[in-house]
């Protein structure tokens, strides 16, 4: 489902900047519900252990407490930008694994660099930029679903999940939850709209 990048850019770009009021903790609650769990996703697709990518989380959210101020659009996306603060957090912890080395060393740098280039996984190494993406993906369909679950009836929410999320037929979903077919593809279209809609607020990010 395709997103107006400029809109989400402008309205993202206005979330950065009321997250500097320090006191409005409501903004950065809905910051943090928003972003935790792509941040911790791609830090255990890192390989880092559940213990190392909660702290990653809140590594990574102190640090844009830190630096917001210092954020500019023009220089990059939020998206990219994000990505480095989580960047420097995973390299952290994986430091935190490494015995003290003499600072002469210089092989440990690069062999830390090379480390968080690549990422493990079942199929092959994945760069840490293309997981981020995965992840992106994944966590903004996740927000989206959420919000519009909130927003409907329990057992018209049940219908859309078999036929968009779960690929059911509407033959399938009309005999096993005992509907209307004709409501099955009512409520679909429905939804899928209020869907876009929400996948447009999650990803300007709120």
């Amino acid at each position: 489902m395709s997103l107006d990048d400029d809109q989400a850019n402008a309205t993202r770009h206005s979330l950065i900047g009321r997250l500097a009021d320090w006191q409005d903790q409501a903004r950065w609650q809905e910051f943090f519900d928003t972003y935790w769990r792509l941040i911790y996703s791609v830090a255990r697709r890192a390989g880092l252990s559940d213990a190392e990518a909660h702290d990653v989380v809140q590594e990574t959210v102190l640090a844009v407490a830190r630096n917001v101020g210092k954020y500019d659009r023009q220089s990059g996306s939020f998206k990219s930008w994000l990505l480095q603060m989580a960047r420097w957090r995973i390299v952290d912890q994986y430091r935190k694994r490494m015995p003290e080395s003499p600072a002469s060393d210089s092989s440990e740098p690069e062999r830390e660099t090379a480390t968080m280039d690549r990422i493990p996984a079942a199929e092959g190494d994945v760069p840490l930029e293309q997981a981020w993406d995965d992840e992106w993906r994944t966590q903004t369909l996740r927000a989206a679903l959420e919000r519009v679950k909130r927003q409907v009836k329990p057992a018209h929410y049940q219908i859309f999940d078999c036929a968009v999320v779960k690929q059911w037929a509407a033959s399938r979903i009309a005999s096993e939850l005992r509907v209307n077919i004709a409501q099955v593809y009512l409520i679909k279209h429905r939804l899928s709209g209020l869907l876009k809609k929400e996948l447009k607020v999650v990803e300007a990010g709120l």
